[in-house]
């Protein structure tokens, strides 16, 4: 910067600088405090409230700071040789934020004296961002980096391990041809289980490479909880049954999340396995959903297993520190299944935590976006239509209402949004109640959504027809407000 001669020239270069300011000091006979006006912008002070501070805009350094920064300033006035320094230090502005200065001081002497001293003061919160933020960054990365060296030395290990057990056993299977079969079957089932677990580590390990890198693509879209939990644990069912553990799921039938099916299935699915691997035989494995805030669902998968030790529980989730614990039938893991489900539900902008202690179980909560429920209505009748919709959306929150002409396109729309619960008229064109009933009903996994049936022409014949088909409420008309929303809320509640 050019050398400015006088207070006037200085105090108007300033005011082009919303992050600048000057404090001129002169010592003799008269001592005289210059401060530029664009003190103000800097700290939020005028000038004459400055000047008042026992030491100007040193009053003004943060807390932290003062001690180390006045022991710099005296070094540095107190040494003749030095007339130019740099000082980096925190001040608190007259709206209590901290604000980063880099303070430019120039001194003149004479005799050995000081006689001026020149600040020239800069905000630079917005460099100390960028500096914060890089060093986070290079922390992350460095971090990142230890973790894919531990993971690629676990990851060694664990590949070739199993080969000990395929290798020795089919060695002997080949070499000793007077085995028994008891012997050859127990040789195989070693064979069998060390494959078996291969495969699972193999595919965790995939899976969670192909979220890390996009090759997994997370397409979400509105899933019913309790139908999809039910059938993400289906292949679960022998490994329940084989221990005699009962699985308890606790779901309301109106909780729906945004997810992508084929990822969450895969995340319920290694909890559960876990809860059921974990617990002794004769005990419960619980299953349960409920609303956790507004716009989220949260999951909780609880055992009443051996439970984890406080130690250990700091390498969940992570892939640089392998946990793995036999199972109460000896059932082996990969120890890498817990890291595939935190990625995925990261991915899913969800959270995921735990809560276990020794002898006690365990507790793993999930939360996900919520999705709104949807009611098919199947009505021709515009006007009735209309009139339902309004008694719904206005009573039931978080609740939305499709439209359906008829059957066939009921068909074509259910398909598509897998609704919450589905409220059909018996007197339809081209395709009435019963026939929508039965389609609707073929599939298995389909018995999960409700179905109310509204009909003006109820007789016995047709009301025995519909409880043959498992349809949950018959309404008469012309419908009751109260007596459509209780039967909607007796079907999901």
């Amino acid at each position: 910067m050019n050398e400015i001669n006088t207070f006037e020239e200085l105090d108007k270069f300033s005011t082009h600088f919303n992050n600048l300011a000057f404090i001129v000091k002169k010592f003799g006979i008269f001592n005289e405090t210059f401060i530029s006006k664009s003190i103000t912008n800097l700290t939020g002070y005028e000038i004459e409230e400055i000047k008042k501070l026992p030491e100007n805009i040193y009053s003004l350094i943060h807390e932290d700071d003062i001690e180390k920064i006045k022991k710099e300033l005296i070094e540095f006035e107190s040494n003749p040789e030095r007339t130019y320094e740099e000082f980096i230090y925190r001040i608190i502005d007259k709206n209590k934020n901290i604000i980063w200065i880099k303070d430019f001081i120039t001194l003149t002497r004479e005799n050995g004296k000081i006689t001026c001293r020149k600040s020239v003061l800069l905000n630079i919160n917005e460099v100390k961002k960028h500096e914060e933020a890089l060093i986070k960054e290079n922390e992350r990365l460095t971090d990142l980096n230890t973790q894919k060296d531990k993971f690629i030395s676990i990851i060694s290990h664990d590949l070739r391990s199993p080969f000990t057990t395929l290798l020795g056993f089919s060695e002997i299977m080949l070499n000793e041809p007077d085995l028994n079969e008891d012997e050859k079957t127990e040789y195989l089932k070693y064979i069998y289980d060390a494959s078996k677990n291969q495969l699972n580590l193999i595919n965790c390990l995939l899976d969670w490479s192909r979220l890390q890198t996009g090759r997994i693509k997370v397409e979400p879209v509105r899933l019913n909880v309790k139908l999809t939990i039910s059938n993400a644990i289906a292949p679960l069912t022998g490994d329940a049954v084989r221990k005699n553990i009962d699985v308890k799921i606790d779901i309301p039938s109106d909780l729906a999340v945004n997810a992508d099916e084929r990822l969450f299935g895969q995340a319920i699915n290694h909890l559960v396995s876990n809860a059921i691997k974990f617990t002794p035989e004769g005990k419960d494995v619980h299953i349960s959903a409920s609303r956790f805030k507004e716009g989220l669902i949260e999951i909780v998968v609880r055992d009443e297993g051996l439970g984890i030790a406080e130690e250990n529980q700091s390498k969940l989730f992570r892939i640089d520190q392998k946990f793995s614990l036999q199972g109460t039938n000896g059932e082996k893991g990969s120890g890498f299944g817990l890291a595939l489900v935190k990625e995925i539900i990261d991915k899913h902008n969800g959270q995921i935590w735990f809560y276990s202690n020794i002898g006690e179980g365990s507790e793993f909560h999930i939360t996900l976006q919520e999705a709104k429920n949807l009611i098919l209505l199947v009505e021709d009748d515009d006007a009735t239509k209309n009139l339902y919709k309004k008694y719904i959306e206005n009573t039931l929150s978080n609740f939305e209402v499709k439209f359906a002409n008829n059957g066939y396109e009921a068909i074509n729309i259910y398909k598509q949004i897998l609704p919450t619960i589905v409220i059909t008229d018996h007197d339809m064109p081209l395709m009435n109640g019963i026939q929508l009933v039965e389609i609707l009903q073929k599939k298995e996994s389909n018995k999960a959504v409700p179905i109310i049936v509204i009909s003006a022409k109820l007789n016995d014949e047709i009301i025995k027809k519909y409880s043959r088909l498992g349809v949950d409420k018959i309404i008469s008309k012309p419908v009751d407000q109260n007596i459509l929303i209780s039967s909607i809320k007796e079907c999901l509640y």
